[in-house]
């Protein structure tokens, strides 16, 4: 079929899985990308998607398999990644000749939700624009740091690298230990933190600000609802993770430094994957609330994938609504149109489910481990393992490098799905039909 005949759902599917397809012929074909020997086929895939999804999960050590020039590759593919959904739709939209417009309409409006912000070309220049202006300003930051621990070209390529990998909320790392050598540096961690944060809560949300401080009365309920939602995670994050490993984890650090800690720990679920701790060692506690808050992720329209903090919002309020007798939802003196808060209860319902299919699918290519204890720690790994990929966040419970080949298959899958969305791929596959205009009649079930 045609590029021209292809409907948004599915033209978004297609521009990820080539652009998957073509990093992974890269890793296979491109000279130099290695310090020795190449990456398997299957290594080379999972990278390829990880790094496109801008997940961050890694088969391998990247600063000891790649060279400099498989460094750039892989940070050009997480930039292509990383500008989104939307953006990479418009372009592909634009070069097979169809009606731009109507293309981005669609796609914004049902995959990445992100407003009108103008012309399809205006809307690629502001996404450019904002992420470029951001990833720059993170890089300046580093380098401000790092420039003072490592030569100069070390320093410059350490900076420029983790800025675009924060922003695009990746979490690939330079370092073998992702930034747990950086435990102790509060700067480095405070701004990899706000890079995060920038990219997780949306280009709608970023114009929305912009807008405002230009003079616009007031912030969209949109906006609103992200901000207040992501304070709400950031702050509780922080204090149940201090409370959770206050003497484990960060027990050698200084009181300052175990704020900052527990802080990042907080933010990075939500979708990024640096680490400053050994997830493998945490508290079942924290192991609990990372895969919650990496389920939630971080906002429509953003480089995060996850439920998306507005849909946990949604049914937050939802609940509340029916607690207080009202019919429908409302926030900040404005009601949020039902047929939103249905699909942020469908949406919220088909990620629990993708989670508990993966898992399943992923734990039978696994094979047995020995003893019960050993099978329920297996379990554990899987559900964090799965829910990381699912969320395209990349933290990992120490499992990802011993995979089987069919679990590194599976998890690929898994990343695309979060990155395009549950809903963007059940789009792709559905053929448009004429609907008839009838109703069959209503029967009631017990659900209670």
């Amino acid at each position: 079929m045609p590029l021209a005949h292809l409907s948004a759902p599915q033209l978004l599917v297609v521009s990820f899985v080539g652009l998957i397809v073509l990093g992974w012929l890269g890793f296979l074909l491109l000279p130099g990308l290695y310090e020795g020997a190449p990456m398997s086929w299957i290594d080379a895939l999972f990278i390829s998607a990880s790094a496109v999804c801008v997940t961050g999960l890694a088969t391998i050590d990247v600063p000891v398999v790649l060279s400099f020039w498989g460094e750039l590759w892989l940070l050009l593919l997480i930039q292509a990644g990383g500008l989104g959904i939307l953006t990479f739709a418009a372009m592909v939209a634009r070069v097979t000749g169809r009606r731009a417009g109507i293309d981005v309409e669609e796609a914004s409006g049902t995959f990445t939700s992100v407003m009108s912000l103008g012309t399809p070309g205006s809307l690629m220049r502001t996404i450019l624009g904002v992420t470029l202006a951001c990833e720059a300003v993170g890089a300046l930051g580093l380098l401000a740091v790092w420039g003072g621990d490592h030569e100069l070209g070390r320093a410059v390529w350490l900076s420029i690298f983790h800025s675009v990998s924060a922003f695009c909320n990746a979490g690939f790392s330079l370092f073998s230990d992702s930034l747990m050598g950086q435990q102790r540096n509060a700067p480095i961690l405070l701004m990899v933190a706000g890079l995060i944060t920038l990219g997780g809560i949306g280009f709608p949300v970023l114009h929305d600000l912009r807008s405002r401080f230009r003079g616009k009365r007031r912030l969209s309920t949109h906006t609103r609802l992200t901000l207040s939602m992501t304070v709400f995670l950031v702050l509780v994050g922080t204090v149940a993770f201090l409370s959770f490993e206050w003497d484990r984890q960060l027990a050698d650090l200084s009181f300052a430094d175990r704020i900052v800690n527990a802080l990042f720990m907080s933010i990075t679920p939500r979708t990024a994957g640096f680490n400053t701790v050994d997830y493998g060692a945490v508290t079942n506690d924290s192991i609990l609330l990372t895969t919650v808050l990496m389920w939630v992720g971080g906002a429509p329209g953003s480089t995060a994938g996850g439920a998306k903090v507005t849909t946990v919002a949604l049914l937050a309020l939802l609940v509340f609504a029916r607690l207080r007798g009202d019919r429908h939802v409302s926030f900040a003196g404005r009601t949020i149109p039902d047929e939103t808060v249905n699909r942020a209860t469908g949406l919220a319902a088909g990620m629990v489910l993708l989670l508990l299919a993966f898992t399943m699918l992923l734990l039978a290519f696994e094979p047995a481990a020995l003893g019960l204890d050993a099978e329920r720690s297996r379990m554990v790994q899987s559900v964090f393992e799965v829910q990381s990929a699912l969320s395209t966040v990349g933290l990992s419970m120490n499992l990802t490098p011993m995979l089987a080949d069919g679990s590194k298959l599976v998890l690929v899958l898994v990343m695309l799905l979060g990155r395009v969305g549950p809903l963007a791929v059940l789009g792709a596959m559905v053929i448009r039909t004429h609907h008839a205009d009838f109703r069959y009649p209503h029967e009631d079930v017990l659900i209670s």
